[in-house]
Order: structure tokens, then C-alpha cells, then sequence
């Protein structure tokens, strides 16, 4: 429940952040929870590499690794929703690694994410794509993907641009539709599909000459990017009533969700492949398993999941762009003075509302591939959650953690722990190959950005107020 305060209330905390309230502060605690959950968004990530994880670890990944990494995930977002309980800001991430290090790791952090969120939308947006084209009868080629991408992406800046109010209401319709359309193909699937003996979900599978360990850990791609953006709620803070609870209570309820829900969808879907080496064997190995044991209703069902796709990549643009203006209000990017602009008749970051889209566009044609765009999103973001974590956990053992309403209290020690032995796991994972060149745009990045801030930025990037 609500602590009930008020939008002064929240605007008066905001101020003693440092900031004024410029944005339309009209959402409410279940919209909040319904933006991170669209962004996270089990019908996308677990549909989109839903192949991919079957390739690299067959049935075991879906049915036991998308449970130990829904666990690490809550250990992440815990970590995360102190934080946004303590700092309710839409620099999020950003703002908490500057205060809590220093302006250099709140630069480094808002450049990782503002990355990792353009990769996000990238692949979201070109997965939904190769969806749509042979659903919609047309050839699958990549000029056809990228014009469907395009037309995408398209959608989703028009209707961010025209305001909060449409923020709200269709990650409202986003929550509720995802809801319903895991629980029709679940019940579609155990009803009516002919099914594998439950022993099916020990097969575990290995990629090519892999080592078997390696490969699971390969597959885990499929859950640790679909648990990537659930920080959509921080982000939104500064539109959010009462956002200093209803910003971790978002946070925190949009990974539990995902991960039980998630979690019956793959089991459901998995236990009605009709053969392992035929479904390996298809492009889309989810349309063709729901196509072979469903007929036309496992069609429609696939529509379903390409509804919530489009749902997920419109929230995923709405987090980018309230980073990329939060950041720009600092003076962290270059252009800043423009991409800090709010619509005076939307009331939204329209500036960076576009960027947000044009670098997700650009990003897709530089990337190429699908696994490439979700693997690059992945190491982005959770360095860009890592860092805040880190330097959470030192501020806590020197007794210099700011609380909010939301803490983890005594128990925050080894949850922050726990959390960062994942997130450097998974970034060390995600970056290999066959993703190398995710890793290696993810070694050029922090090149690149250790370059600039000792050359320029150091001097140039002020960073947010002080936090006194």
C-alpha cells in the first residue's frame, strides 16, 4: 500500500534532490508496476530466444534455468529498488552511482545504460519484425525485417511523444493483456496440444561441440535478457505518485510476475515440442511447435505474443528516453541543451523520445542479429545495475546508505552480494562467443568512454546536484 504522499509531497522530495518537477507527475502505482513488466515482457524475451535457449540447452533451460535465474533477478531488484525507494528520480541508475561514488561512476553508468537501452529496443523491435514478416505472408529477407523495424519503431516514438497519458494507459492494457495472453497459451497448450512425458524437461542439449556446461551457460541468454528492464519503474519516478514506494514495489513485483508466469509458459510450451530434432531443425522453433500442435489456433496464439511484443518495445522506448533526458538535464550528452526539452502541450521528453528510436534503428542495422542486439542489451544493462550495487553494498558498510521507505534493511549485505556475483557472471557469459561481438563492442564502449572522461568529460560533466 501507499504511504500517501501527495504530488507535493513528491515534488518537494524531488526538490531535495536537486531538481524541479518539470514532467507530468500522473502515474499511478499500478502503472508504474505495469511499465517495468511490459518491458521485461515474457512474451518477448522468452518467445523471441525461446530457439535460442532451446539450441544451447534444450528442455533443462527452460524448465531449470529460467528458475535460478529468476532468483539471482530478485536479488538484483531488491538491490535496485532500495535505491529507487532512496532516490526517486528519472536519472535512476545514473543519479544513484553519482552519489554514491562520484560524478565519473555516474557518467560511465548512464552511457552503459543509455547503450544497453537502445540494444534493448533494438532487439525487442527487430524480434517482433521477424515475427511479423512470415506471419504476414512476406519473405523473411533483411530488407523486408528492417522495413517491418522500421515501421515499428515508428509507432512507438509518435505515441510516446504525445504524452504520459498514453504511457499510462497502454502499459496499463500492456499488464493486463500480457496477463491474459500467457494464460490462454498455457491453458490452450495443456488442454489441447499432444504432450511430451514430463522426464522430457531433464533433456539438456548441447550447441555444436560446445562443452554441456558451456552451453547451458550460453542458453541462459534467453532468461537473463528477458529479466533486463524491470529499472523502467525508476526511471519513471519523477511522473510516478508516491514514487518512493510505488517505484521499488514496481520494480520488484514486474520480476516476481515475469518469473512465475514466465516460467509456465515455457514448461506448457516445451513439453509440446513433437520432436527436439525437428523443432531444432526450423527457423522459428516456437511458431513451428505451436503451428504443429495446435493447427491455426497455435497461429492466432503466436499473434497474441507479437501484440505484447509491440506493447514491450513502446515501454521500452519510454525508459530510454526518460534516461537519455535526465542524463541531458545534467549536461551529459552531447546536444544536451535539446534532448533536455519537455513538450510544453505533451508534457514529454520529445527530443529524446526520438533519439531513443533513432539509435535502437541505427543499432539493428550495425548489430545484424537478433542474439547480437539481446546479448549486447544484457552485459550493457547489467553493468549499468552493477555499478550502483557496488557502490551501494560500500556505502552500507560505512553506515553512509541513504534509506527510503523501501529497504532491505539488515538483509541487504548479502543480497547486494549475491547480486553482483550474478551480474558479473552473466556480463562474462553474454560476451563470449558465439555473442563475441557483443563483448567486444561492450571492451571498444569502455575504452572509449575511459578516453573521453580523462580527456574532456572530466572537466566538461558537473554531474547532478550534490546530494547533502
Amino acid at each position: 500500500m501507499s504511504d500517501g504522499r501527495t504530488p507535493s509531497q513528491d515534488e518537494a522530495e524531488l526538490g531535495k534532490l536537486g531538481y524541479r518537477q518539470e514532467l507530468s507527475r500522473g502515474l499511478g502505482g499500478f502503472h508504474t508496476f505495469a511499465l517495468s513488466f511490459s518491458v521485461v515482457s515474457i512474451l518477448t524475451g522468452a518467445v523471441t530466444l525461446y530457439g535460442h535457449g532451446l539450441e544451447y540447452g534444450g528442455p533443462w533451460v527452460m524448465a531449470f534455468g529460467w528458475p535460478v535465474v529468476s532468483v539471482l533477478t530478485l536479488a538484483v531488484a531488491a538491490s535496485l529498488a532500495e535505491l529507487a525507494s532512496a532516490y526517486p528520480t528519472a536519472g535512476a541508475l545514473y543519479h544513484w552511482a553519482s552519489w554514491l561514488g562520484g560524478r565519473g561512476w555516474g557518467w560511465t553508468t548512464a552511457w552503459l545504460n543509455t547503450l544497453g537501452q537502445f540494444a534493448i529496443t533494438a532487439a525487442i523491435d527487430f524480434g517482433l519484425a521477424e515475427f511479423l514478416a512470415p506471419l504476414l505472408g512476406l519473405s523473411d529477407d533483411r530488407g523486408t525485417v528492417l522495413g517491418l523495424y522500421a515501421l515499428v519503431l515508428l509507432s512507438h516514438g509518435l505515441l510516446n511523444h504525445v504524452g504520459v497519458r498514453w504511457v499510462a494507459t497502454l502499459n496499463t492494457w500492456s499488464a493486463y493483456f500480457h496477463v491474459f495472453g500467457v494464460a490462454v497459451v498455457v491453458l490452450a497448450v495443456w488442454a489441447l496440444a499432444p504432450k511430451q512425458p514430463l522426464s522430457f524437461l531433464l533433456t539438456a542439449h548441447a550447441h555444436g561441440g560446445l562443452p554441456l556446461a558451456l552451453s547451458l551457460g550460453l542458453a541462459l541468454l534467453q532468461p537473463a535478457w528477458t529479466f533486463t528492464g524491470y529499472d523502467a519503474s525508476a526511471h519513471a519516478s519523477e511522473e510516478t505518485k508516491d514514487a518512493a514506494t510505488a517505484a521499488p514495489r514496481g520494480i520488484l513485483l514486474a520480476v516476481l510476475v515475469s518469473a512465475v508466469a514466465g516460467w509456465a509458459l515455457l514448461v506448457a510450451v516445451t513439453l509440446a515440442i513433437p520432436s527436439l530434432e525437428l523443432v531444432l531443425a526450423q527457423k522459428n522453433p516456437l511458431l513451428f511447435t505451436l503451428t504443429a500442435a495446435l493447427g491455426e489456433l497455435g497461429r492466432v496464439l503466436v499473434w497474441v505474443a507479437v501484440v505484447a511484443m509491440w506493447f514491450c518495445g513502446f515501454a521500452s522506448v519510454t525508459s530510454n528516453s526518460r534516461m537519455i533526458y535526465a542524463f541531458a538535464r545534467d549536461g551529459g550528452l552531447p546536444g544536451s541543451s535539446a534532448l533536455k526539452r519537455v513538450s510544453a502541450r505533451f508534457h514529454s521528453p520529445h527530443v529524446a523520445i526520438w533519439v531513443s528510436v533513432g539509435g535502437a534503428g541505427l543499432l539493428a542495422v550495425w548489430a545484424s542479429a537478433l542474439s547480437v542486439m539481446a546479448a549486447l542489451s544484457t552485459v550493457a544493462l547489467y553493468l549499468s545495475y552493477g555499478l550502483p550495487v557496488v557502490l551501494a553494498w560500500r556505502a552500507r558498510r560505512r553506515g553512509l546508505l541513504r534509506r527510503g521507505p523501501w529497504s532491505l534493511g539488515r538483509h541487504g549485505g548479502w543480497v547486494n552480494g549475491v547480486a553482483v556475483a550474478w551480474l558479473a557472471c552473466a556480463t562474462v557469459l553474454m560476451s563470449v562467443p558465439p555473442n563475441g561481438l557483443a563483448g567486444l563492442t561492450l571492451v571498444v564502449t569502455l575504452m572509449t568512454l575511459g578516453v573521453w572522461w580523462k580527456a574532456d568529460a572530466s572537466r566538461r560533466f558537473v554531474g547532478p546536484p550534490s546530494q547533502h
